[in-house]
């Protein structure tokens, strides 16, 4: 499965087997976060057989069901912090996907619980990720149309449409895609993209902008253009 394909075949899941990871699948994630961390400056931690966490009123209320597997999402207090935990946490999502596991974000329905995990001075938790094998593979929903969510256009190339297209079919707290992407033009020969949130009173717009521009630079192809 490419990374295109996991996105189009990714939905979110709240409910799992009584199926445990295998050896192999926690290695290669494993190997992934600690290269992600390095990269994004951050400290993602795989938990492995910890129900605990989802076992709260609100993890209930939010249908999450045998839940023994998460990331919990962590890193160093700073103003773009949240760009990067949704960044980074969509690379280990789709990675999941292509090995045949489902996940969900999960920024509430959760419990902290002490002795699963390590925080540094100055660091935070942002969320979590659900992981693991999928009663069902999830199911889709409405999303807005490209035109909504850009300045796509018939002068504006073929890879920004994609790259939006991809873009739409990223996760967002509620489906809110309180995001958008902007054509600029170019500079010194290089397109240029700006991508910015929009507000909502929910909140997660920034993680969400991250996720989003991930989604953007698989479908859009990274070699084409240069973020602004």
């Amino acid at each position: 499965m490419t990374l295109q394909e996991a996105i189009e075949a990714r939905h979110s899941v709240r409910a799992y087997k009584e199926q445990p990871l295998t050896e192999d699948v926690v290695r290669v994630l494993a190997e992934k976060i600690a290269a992600l961390n390095r990269e994004g400056k951050l400290h993602m931690q795989l938990i492995r057989n910890e129900p605990k966490a989802f076992l709260g009123t609100m993890a209930k209320y939010g249908k999450f069901r045998n839940v023994t597997n998460y990331i919990v999402m962590a890193g160093k207090k700073a103003d773009d912090l949240d760009e990067r935990v949704g960044y980074f946490g969509e690379q280990l999502v789709l990675l999941a996907q292509t090995l045949g596991l489902n996940t969900c974000w999960v920024g509430l329905s959760y419990s902290k619980v002490p002795g699963t995990y390590v925080l540094e001075d100055g660091e935070k938790i942002a969320c979590y990720i659900a992981i693991g094998y999928g009663e069902t593979q999830g199911v889709g929903h409405k999303i807005k149309t490209v035109n909504q969510a850009s300045n796509a256009s018939d002068v504006t190339p073929t890879w920004f449409l994609k790259g939006v297209e991809a873009a739409l079919l990223a996760p967002t707290a509620v489906n809110q895609q309180k995001f958008s992407f902007v054509y600029v033009g170019t500079k010194d020969g290089r397109h240029q993209v700006y991508a910015r949130k929009g507000f909502s009173m929910i909140g997660y717009t920034q993680m969400d902008l991250g996720i989003a521009k991930y989604h953007f630079e698989i479908g859009a192809g990274k070699e084409n253009f240069v973020w602004v």
